[in-house]
């Protein structure tokens, strides 16, 4: 009995300890965790610096973008300048400084030149109407060509007509002879002053040079110039028969 209650007294006063397995267990997973412990932190280093490049090569894309985009600018701007500039060279109301001595500025290049395109449309249609009506008559004065040619042409190829043409003397003594009757009433015309002229000439033209009047003064001045012809060609004659007769 008395070693009975040796034992337990015993055992009350021996602290309590894990067994010895459970402290081997123990012991080894310390270890291993103390054996683990570098290499989580050669991760954490890895990954904080895969971070750095990461950040860093973005900025770089940025910074490259950026500066593209800064040179896309000021090219832009170069060639807008350079486009004033050959504005201001080729309008000639553009080559002109403002009154005060300053650059014209932007808006007034591009209004000058604005109005410089309509004086330049406007000059154009001007010239082209010119230069149709001058192609018409260009193509009237050929048409006239062409039948005094065909008339030219069909009087050379007739036969038995040169002997009845009249002389050079003749046609001039025909034309003196109209010229004379018709300026008969032209002179009476007030002439102090060419717009006084212009007025009293269209109706001089319209009252003396009708078609009908016209031919009257032809067929007279005709028969006075074919009588005074025969009359001269008989003198001729006769006086031709009296030297031969002497």
């Amino acid at each position: 009995m008395n070693d009975s209650i040796k034992y337990e007294m015993d055992m009350k006063m021996e602290p309590s300890s894990p067994p010895e397995k459970d402290r081997s267990m123990h012991s080894r997973c310390s270890s291993a965790g103390s054996i683990h412990t570098p290499t989580s932190s050669a991760h954490n280093t890895e990954d904080e610096e895969d971070s750095g490049d990461n950040k860093s090569s973005t900025m770089s894309y940025k910074e490259r973008r950026r500066e593209a985009h800064t040179q896309a600018e000021q090219k832009r701007r170069d060639a807008i300048k350079k486009g004033y500039d050959s504005l201001q060279e080729l309008v000639p109301t553009c080559q002109q400084t403002d009154a005060s001595g300053y650059k014209l500025s932007k808006a007034s290049v591009l209004q000058k030149s604005i109005d410089y395109i309509g004086y330049l449309l406007q000059n154009k249609k001007k010239l082209e109407e010119e230069r149709a009506s001058l192609q018409k008559e260009v193509m009237a004065l050929r048409i006239i060509q062409k039948n005094y040619e065909n008339m030219l042409q069909h009087q050379q190829t007739s036969p038995g007509r040169t002997e009845a043409r009249l002389s050079d003397d003749i046609k001039f003594q025909v034309f003196k002879a109209i010229m004379d009757e018709m300026f008969l009433t032209f002179e009476q015309l007030p002439m102090n002053d060419f717009a006084e002229l212009t007025s009293g000439v269209i109706p001089w033209l319209e009252e003396h040079c009708k078609p009908h009047l016209l031919r009257d003064v032809v067929n007279r001045m005709l028969t006075n110039i074919t009588t005074n012809y025969a009359t001269e060609c008989a003198q001729d004659v006769v006086a031709n028969r009296d030297m031969n007769s002497i």
